[in-house]
């Protein structure tokens, strides 16, 4: 295997070379359960349910770990407002956003942590941090001194010395430096609290993944992932966190997937145009939104509108009467990592090269052509039973459509695929 992964903190591709050979560590940041899951979430849960998918057909096992964050400012904020625990309003969300995901098709992960079952791990880790002297108390506050870590800045390109020029004020006091964030926050009244050496509080939202990646996974492992709006201050905290206590960056690769652009805009709460992923699943075919979330290399943006949605629609309609036509079984004789035939070869090489799902469809594609350009003249599927060489191409289509890009074909009354989708993107934007 020689998959070649582009390195948001080396700036360049690089072979994928696991810690321990044909065991591969994921960590991908997972969402803060206070609404409704969205687009940027699928986008995200997709992209790495297919990477992961794909590294274990060539022969890996993997370990995937994909956290929740379910205790936060939003969360607590919004408890508040609708007078109901913090708990009951995390679970709610938690709930819906698996719910999203099963639709989605999205394999369930190894582990799923949350924050709040990890205060004992997280404590310890602040504690090292101080103990170190890159951590201080201030008041009931604990905060990560950022010029304390030399390495500040190297993920995202960012200077310390003219980092204070980007930060927005955030009404904290008692810090020695504007980039220094908070490890543990003292609590306020009525809010939820826990026990701690520096007295009752909770975590910042960067010690929680540092504390939960490093304990499931390891000082060190091998994939990290998440949005590009991580890459700043989230993953840039938490590679300063986790080499400060270990004296190495966590992960050996750091991946960060495009966001979606609604209608040529950034998709964002602020600007109104977040899309909800339930509503959408509701009036259109889930696997075609997969596929939509597969059009574009990962680390490009999404471009999510009506014409984008019904393309997506189209090309998984190709794919669902192919399927529904030529029956193909759902497994391939795949042994390590290899199929015999040419079209897994060519999908391969296009996965290899920094995950190329575009690529990887348009192998999909012309070998759905090829059969139909055999069997053109007649509608009797013997055809493909009767061809050794068809029956091979049919055979990886269906491992490549359904074990690794995770698309599903189920028979449906009507003429299949999506055909509900009818509206404009507006019509399904909620605040």
């Amino acid at each position: 295997m020689t998959v070649r992964i582009y390195n948001t903190y080396t700036r360049c591709k690089r072979e994928l070379i696991p810690l321990r050979p044909a065991s591969v560590k994921i960590y991908v940041c997972g969402p803060t359960v206070y609404d409704e899951p969205h687009l940027g979430h699928a986008r995200s849960a997709v992209i790495y349910d297919v990477i992961r998918r794909y590294l274990m057909a060539r022969g890996n096992t993997v370990t995937y770990v994909r956290n929740i964050t379910d205790i936060d400012d939003k969360i607590i904020e919004k408890a508040r407002r609708q007078k109901q625990d913090y708990r009951n309003l995390s679970a709610h969300f938690t709930r819906r956003y698996h719910q999203a995901m099963e639709r989605l098709n999205v394999l369930s992960p190894d582990a799923e942590p949350k924050a709040t079952d990890f205060m004992l791990p997280i404590q310890s880790f602040i504690s090292r941090l101080m103990q170190n002297g890159q951590a201080y108390r201030s008041g009931d506050n604990v905060y990560f001194a950022v010029e304390s870590f030399k390495g500040y800045g190297r993920l995202s390109g960012r200077n310390i010395q003219t980092l204070t020029e980007d930060i927005t004020a955030s009404g904290e006091t008692g810090k020695k430096h504007p980039a220094d964030f908070a490890l543990w926050k003292a609590a306020k009244p009525q809010e939820p609290a826990w026990p701690s050496p520096w007295g009752p509080g909770r975590p910042g939202w960067h010690i929680e993944c540092s504390a939960m990646s490093t304990a499931l996974l390891g000082e060190a492992f091998d994939i990290h992932g998440g949005g590009a709006d991580l890459i700043f201050p989230h993953h840039e905290n938490e590679i300063a966190q986790s080499e400060s206590v270990f004296g190495i960056t966590p992960a050996n690769y750091w991946m960060h997937n495009g966001l979606v652009q609604i209608n040529g805009k950034k998709m964002s709460k602020s600007l109104g145009n977040s899309m909800k992923l339930n509503d959408l699943t509701d009036i259109n075919t889930p696997a075609a939104l997969r596929l939509l979330m597969l059009s574009k290399r990962y680390r490009h943006p999404l471009e999510f509108s009506s014409e984008s949605m019904r393309m997506a629609i189209k090309g998984f309609t190709r794919l669902d009467r192919f399927f529904s036509r030529w029956v193909a079984p759902d497994t391939a004789p795949i042994e390590n990592g290899k199929l015999p035939g040419s079209l897994w070869s060519q999908f391969c090489s296009a996965m290899d090269d920094d995950f190329n799902f575009p690529m990887a469809l348009s192998v999909v594609f012309h070998g759905i052509r090829h059969i139909n350009r055999q069997i053109s003249n007649t509608s009797d599927a013997r055809t493909l039973d009767n061809s050794t060489g068809l029956k091979l191409v049919a055979a990886e289509l269906s491992f490549m459509c359904r074990q690794i890009l995770g698309l599903k074909f189920e028979p449906t009354a009507e003429d299949s695929a999506g055909q509900r989708w009818k509206g404009e993107i507006g019509s399904t934007v909620r605040n």
